[in-house]
């Protein structure tokens, strides 16, 4: 079954956030757009330079009214350390939850059962708690936030305008489609 247009299900974790230690929950994501970002884990190799590319793009998520959520199943406490370490996540402004009881991973589909780690999965979240677009995909593939920055301007476009759909590579501005009859068989 897909996870396309189901409800965040409950949840209450812990994330290192602007130098502190806060309360996640599926209520603080409700009444805005969220992007949740899982990765395997901290302290590694391909997940430094996506948080570091989220984290040098975040003004923009910030700007359209997103919240970004960087996902493990490491603790808050080693989130902390990482950032007090690592360059490139010292650069993250956006909270990094911890995931060690698993239950945001298998909640999301996630989760490598036999090795406790998350696989690279991102979710976007509508105000009312919806996934409308998820991908998820092998460890050793790093993702790209300029392009999910265009996913999420789609999915808030397609929101606000009913009746409208965004085609293949369509940008912020390009025109959209009005699915219809006459429509049919002319693209």
């Amino acid at each position: 079954m897909s996870l396309i247009n189901t409800t965040v299900k409950p949840f209450k974790a812990t994330a290192f956030h602007n130098g502190k230690f806060v309360t996640v929950s599926d209520e603080t994501i409700r009444g805005k757009w969220s992007v949740f970002v899982f990765y395997p884990a901290d302290f590694t190799f391909v997940c430094p330079t996506e948080l570091e590319d989220l984290a040098e793009q975040y003004s923009k998520f910030s700007a359209l009214g997103v919240e970004i959520y960087g996902v493990s199943t490491d603790t808050h406490f080693a989130h902390k350390a990482w950032h007090d370490t690592s360059p490139a996540i010292a650069k993250v402004q956006y909270p990094l939850v911890g995931d060690p009881t698993l239950t945001l991973s298998r909640n999301f589909e996630v989760l490598i059962e036999e090795e406790g780690l998350a696989l690279r999965g991102t979710f976007v979240i509508n105000p009312d708690g919806h996934i409308k677009l998820y991908e998820i995909h092998d460890n050793g593939i790093g993702r790209d936030a300029t392009e999910l920055l265009r996913k999420v301007k789609a999915a808030q476009y397609v929101a606000s305008h009913p009746g409208e759909v965004c085609p293949a590579k369509w940008k912020e501005g390009d025109k959209t489609l009005k699915p219809s009859l006459d429509l049919v068989g002319k693209i």
